[in-house]
């Protein structure tokens, strides 16, 4: 089933002190009742831009309904 979620977070660039802040909402095709780590968050924004998992750091995420 398909899940909207409002999100915060930041990319990292190949330069440290420098990242991009993202928000906006995300919708996940997953099972409603199961709460997603920040990890896995991380993992699926990640991967979404081609990007590696330490790139991400997830400042907010919450269920929109």
């Amino acid at each position: 089933m398909l899940a909207k979620y409002y999100t915060r977070f930041l990319l990292r660039s190949a330069e440290e002190e420098y990242a991009d802040e993202y928000s906006g909402v995300v919708e996940l095709n997953h099972d409603n009742g199961r709460l997603l780590d920040p990890t896995e968050i991380e993992a699926l924004l990640a991967d979404n831009f081609q990007r590696e998992i330490e790139d991400v750091e997830l400042l907010n995420w919450s269920r929109l309904h």
